[in-house]
């Protein structure tokens, strides 16, 4: 029996407004409302709002055959509940059909594994309690910030208590074995890990809408097909929801892609969806994988590069988690939440400047013009939320933890990449 994972993952970044040195000290509003509004209602009213009622009426359609799991981000979650209820509401219904899991991951989609147990172990507390409060779950699976991985953070993960993590299928950490099977991380082998198919994850994703393909158009007949001639367990398709509506609008034939293809699963007896959890625990480990170097699904290189791969990217980090222990030890609620939404990986992913040689060139779903914009504006309110952070302290009586080699070192993985 062949099982097909449909993991999604559910994120919008929380914005940040044209921020100058002049506001510094003056303005601490630091959220650009609008244009945060104006994403989620459109990223809702394209993707998530349709794509969950189409999810919900398989699920019924096909009594319960069809499972699909979700990681939503706490920041997502946040923004759907002031601009969007009804994407919000349709996740709570899929929750409630028992066919749809949601694990855990990072409450602000950010690479705080990067900076420690405890900043990693505090966003994932924080994220779990909300996946309680919103869909009565307290989830068993993990899946880091763009599929952040390898076995020093597997082994965090596994002392967490979860015992399913999804991570990359890169080509250089299996070598000439296939992401089609569960496999056991080397510090803990009870923690099964399932790996990402890049291919038809990437085929459904990013090469559906696109003529030039030399398999476009991409049917479900086509896409079945290729599962069943493939050797292997568990098919894991993993990507972002936007690809069902927003990359691949409507009008291209996604959605009907999708009902097609359940279909074509659902009427074959050799085949059947699983939610990843159903699928880890599924199947014995056929091996222990080793991944020396941290992974993630990003680009060919699948590592870290596209967050922390240059020196604006590395001092915006290393001077946010800086702060981590003092954010603690003040723990003010107003101040907790620009933390929450300062983590987000998008903010040092607009600040890359891998792919181009003309800084004015833009990368697609910016706010900023220039990777240098975006790491200014970011530094501008990072160093007036320090500033705010020490003079709460110091009104409050509170004593913040010196600034030593300790608390400001940059994990080595960032230096030598």
């Amino acid at each position: 029996m062949k099982e097909i994972t449909l993991f999604f993952q559910v994120h919008q970044p929380m914005r940040l407004r044209t921020y100058r040195f002049f506001d510094m000290g003056r303005d601490h509003n630091y959220l650009d409302d609008a244009r945060n509004r104006t994403a989620m209602q459109s990223i809702a009213a394209e993707s998530y709002i349709p794509a969950n009622e189409m999810l919900l009426n398989l699920i019924r359609k096909y009594d319960g055959r069809l499972k699909v799991s979700f990681y939503i981000s706490g920041l997502a979650i946040e923004q759907m509940r002031s601009f969007a209820p009804e994407a919000l509401q349709g996740f709570r219904k899929l929750a409630a059909t028992g066919c749809a899991e949601f694990v855990a991951g990072t409450y602000s989609h950010s690479f705080a594994a990067l900076a420690g147990r405890e900043a990693l172990e505090k966003e994932v507390e924080l994220h779990t309690a909300m996946m309680q409060a919103e869909f009565g779950v307290r989830p068993t699976a993990f899946f880091d910030t763009a599929m952040l991985y390898d076995d020093a953070i597997g082994g965090m993960i596994a002392d967490m208590g979860f015992k399913t993590i999804l991570a990359e299928g890169a080509r250089h950490v299996l070598g000439w074995k296939s992401p089609n099977f569960v496999y056991a991380n080397p510090q803990d082998q009870k923690v099964r890990l399932l790996l990402r198919n890049y291919r038809l994850s990437d085929d459904l994703a990013f090469r559906f809408s696109d003529s030039r393909w030399n398999e476009w158009p991409l049917t479900a007949d086509k896409f079945a097909g290729w599962i069943r001639e493939s050797e292997g367990e568990t098919f894991n398709i993993f990507t972002d929801y936007a690809a069902i509506g927003a990359w691949n609008k409507e009008q291209s034939g996604i959605f009907d892609f999708i009902k097609a293809f359940v279909d074509n699963v659902c009427r074959d007896d050799d085949m059947r969806f699983a939610t990843v959890t159903e699928s880890a625990a599924a199947h014995q480990p056929i091996g222990v994988l080793y991944v020396n170097h941290e992974t993630t699904w990003a680009d060919e290189e699948r590592d870290t590069s596209s967050w922390l791969g240059n020196e604006l990217q590395q001092e915006a980090f290393g001077k946010l988690y800086a702060q981590q222990e003092n954010v603690r030890r003040l723990d003010d609620p107003d101040f907790n939440h620009v933390w929450q939404f300062l983590q987000n990986a998008d903010n040092f992913y607009w600040m890359a400047t891998k792919w181009f040689t003309d800084s004015n060139q833009q990368i697609s779903g910016s706010p900023y013009n220039s990777s240098y914009e975006a790491f200014i504006n970011y530094m501008n309110v990072l160093s007036d939320f320090i500033n705010e952070l020490a003079r709460r302290a110091e009104s409050s009586g509170i004593e913040f933890a010196p600034l030593d080699d300790k608390t400001t070192e940059k994990p080595t993985s960032i230096i030598n990449p």
